[in-house]
């Protein structure tokens, strides 16, 4: 049988009309990653990469956002025998003993149902595997899935199957937006930021120099998923504790301040409902608009998942600290020092780096901090 191994991507369904944009990002992102491939196309609703390494390949690519789920897959031609000899071979190779599995087939079949290929390989599978002493599952209880996907004149039959990120790929919107990273929530705004298809401008601001191991490492997970080999960063140096909820919104206020310095329309602001009254985050919103310009919000529909994007971008050790500053409440919307911004504007420093395995010490080095 003429089978080939690919990495398949599903885009979201949000990612639907926004294919070529994706395609560019999985070619950008393996070329950052110096994956070798030698080809990036469509086929129906999926886009197959023909990879030197597949797992090292689906990897780098799973960085990305706009993405369903993604896997590794024997192709062979859509029809109804080979499909289901495809599936009991896979199967019989993947599954441990005792194993309950579940055989799950999508797509577009020709002369039959995909209901059928289920229930044939799955009988197949218990027949000539039965050494193993494998038997099947339920859609809600199962050890090992054997996914199979069907286009028009292939079928894809997983060996290895990942979740994706979900969101829409990055720059299918075209205006740019400047989104600032100085702590936790800031950062998981500006992952939701660009996981909503936005082309971003990231600063990041500081009260002291011991903040910039950890604003680094931050950075270093947030980075690799713009699918550009060089990033620019803005670093401002704002001399005020972000102790306590007074001086913490006082803070917010004043980075808002910088932001708005930028000659750039769309301005990401890290205000979630569950965190901010709706006094401090209307007057935020006046900021914007008074100065022409359109507030991005993208934590305004986000409530626990906001704790899963966090262990996204390696945040997990945070998560005490992101509860406690969203138990913070005032109503106070303190009063900006223009002396301070002023301050942080002439700190400015900007760093160029080149996307790889040392990210952090190049951000830090480029500071010239120690570390």
């Amino acid at each position: 049988m003429d089978e080939k191994s690919f990495v398949v991507v599903f885009p979201t369904i949000f990612s639907k009309n926004k294919i070529s944009q994706l395609i560019s990002n999985i070619k950008n992102i393996l070329k950052i990653k110096d994956q070798q491939f030698k080809s990036v196309k469509r086929d129906g609703d999926v886009i197959l990469v023909d990879a030197n390494d597949p797992v090292f390949a689906s990897s780098a690519i799973n960085l990305l956002f706009g993405i369903d789920k993604i896997t590794i897959s024997k192709q062979v031609r859509n029809n109804f025998q080979d499909v289901v000899s495809e599936i009991t071979e896979v199967g019989g190779n993947l599954l441990l003993k005792g194993e309950k599995f579940l055989v799950k087939v999508e797509g577009m079949s020709k002369g039959f149902l995909p209901k059928d290929v289920e229930i044939a390989a799955t009988s197949n599978i218990i027949e000539k595997k039965s050494n193993l002493g494998a038997h099947p599952g339920t859609e809600e209880n199962y050890d090992k899935l054997l996914y199979t996907f069907l286009t028009k004149n292939y079928a894809y039959i997983s060996i290895f199957l990942d979740k994706g990120n979900g969101g829409i790929p990055y720059e299918s919107k075209n205006k740019k937006t400047i989104c600032a990273i100085y702590d936790e929530i800031s950062a998981v705004s500006c992952f939701e930021t660009i996981k909503q298809g936005n082309q971003v401008k990231i600063i990041v601001v500081y009260s002291q120099e011991s903040e910039l191991l950890n604003l680094a490492k931050i950075i270093n997970q947030i980075v690799p998923r713009l699918a550009h080999d060089k990033i620019q960063l803005d670093f401002y140096n704002l001399k005020i504790k972000p102790n306590g909820t007074k001086n913490y919104l006082l803070f917010v206020n004043s980075v808002l301040e910088i932001m708005l310095h930028y000659s750039i329309d769309r301005v990401s602001l890290a205000l979630s409902p569950l965190a901010f009254n709706s006094n401090f985050i209307d007057n935020s919103l006046r900021k914007v608009f008074s100065k022409n310009k359109i507030p991005i919000l993208p934590l305004a529909g986000v409530d626990y998942n906001l704790f899963l994007e966090a262990k996204e971008i390696g945040l997990e050790r945070n998560i005490k600290k992101l509860e406690k500053l969203f138990s913070n409440k005032s109503n106070e919307i303190p009063i900006i020092s223009k002396k301070e911004v002023n301050f942080a504007l002439k700190t400015k420093r900007t760093v160029i780096i080149l996307l790889g395995p040392n990210n952090v010490h190049d951000i830090l080095d480029s500071l010239d901090t120690n570390h």
